[in-house]
């Protein structure tokens, strides 16, 4: 029986859900390697956070999204699983945006964060 847990996400992007791990300070190795879990268990990922417990924590593609994948019971991250989740997926947005407004032409003019934690973005495009 499997101790590994899958959270799904609404993360597509690997550039973009790695990028938002570096801003926040985790250290993370990229895939495809395994997620270790309960008694030698294991899990592929293309992302993976290796804890100092010995039980890691992985993003996993299946097929439609990266999904978290972890035994959650030896969770070990400063955030609970919610939060660390929560800025994550923050990241990932900001990134996305960032990526997306780029390629259709716009720059960044202004980002702002704000006092509830979210992030203002104001981006400008130059036209002839």
């Amino acid at each position: 029986m499997s101790h590994f847990s899958q959270i799904k996400t609404q993360i597509r992007d690997l550039t973009s859900l790695q990028q938002a791990l570096t801003d926040l300070g985790v250290e993370w190795k990229a895939g495809p390697q395994p997620v270790r879990g309960y008694r030698g268990q294991t899990h592929q990922a293309e992302v993976v956070i290796e804890q100092d417990n010995g039980y890691d924590v992985g993003f996993s593609w299946n097929g439609q999204e990266y999904a978290l994948v972890s035994d959650l019971q030896y969770w070990q991250q400063p955030l609970s699983v919610d939060g660390f989740l929560r800025r994550v997926t923050q990241r990932y947005a900001y990134h996305t945006v960032v990526k997306e407004t780029t390629r259709q032409g716009f720059q960044v003019a202004e980002e702002q964060r704000q006092s509830d934690g979210s992030i203002r973005l104001v981006v400008q495009r130059w036209s002839a």
